[in-house]
């Protein structure tokens, strides 16, 4: 188990650089979000174009990044979304059950479904250099392959919530309060 949890807690240095860096996009994305709204307003008053399609869809590609490579993180932090009517007044050993069980046989097995599913589509994208139809736009392949990053980096973060809750139930660490971070 000692094993186990010195991997858990590489993954979640990693899930928590990722997320980091991730964090940082959204500020980005806002000042390119900012600078699209005022750039089209100061060209129409100049009749110079400030901003260009590159721009948006820059701005939509960071958006993605953010919620590709922030979702590891959001579960590292226990922030998502649940239904919780039961769960909140359940004791840490049970809450550990149901995130393990719920890892192993859902969250798990839908991050795969969505690489299997998404697999072609990437591929195919990356072997024609699929860009955007819009004039001046981006290419679309490098943004395509990041779903699949993104749920390769989810299932790892599964993996190290699975292998922490495992070593709850053995009575090996204690649950935290809000997650199950591990301070080894």
């Amino acid at each position: 188990m000692e094993k186990l949890l010195r991997i858990s807690k590489i993954i979640d240095n990693c899930t928590e650089r990722i997320g980091r860096f991730s964090s940082w996009l959204v500020l980005v994305m806002i000042l390119l979000g900012v600078w699209n709204v005022f750039g089209r307003y100061l060209g129409r008053i100049s009749g110079n174009n400030f901003t260009s399609n590159a721009y948006i869809e820059s701005q939509w590609y960071i958006f993605d990044l953010v919620f590709l490579l922030g979702a590891a993180y959001t579960l590292k932090h226990n922030e998502h979304v649940r239904v919780d009517i039961f769960y909140s007044n359940w004791p840490p050993r049970r809450k550990a059950l149901a995130d393990l069980l719920g890892t192993i046989f859902f969250l798990i097995p839908f991050c795969i479904i969505v690489i299997i599913f998404s697999w072609d589509a990437v591929v195919a994208s990356w072997q024609i250099k699929e860009a955007s139809s819009d004039p001046g736009g981006l290419p679309r392949y490098p943004i395509k392959a990041m779903i699949i990053v993104g749920f390769v980096l989810l299932i790892f973060q599964g993996i190290s919530q699975a292998i922490k809750n495992l070593a709850i139930l053995q009575s090996r660490i204690e649950p935290q309060e809000e997650n199950h971070d591990i301070g080894l």
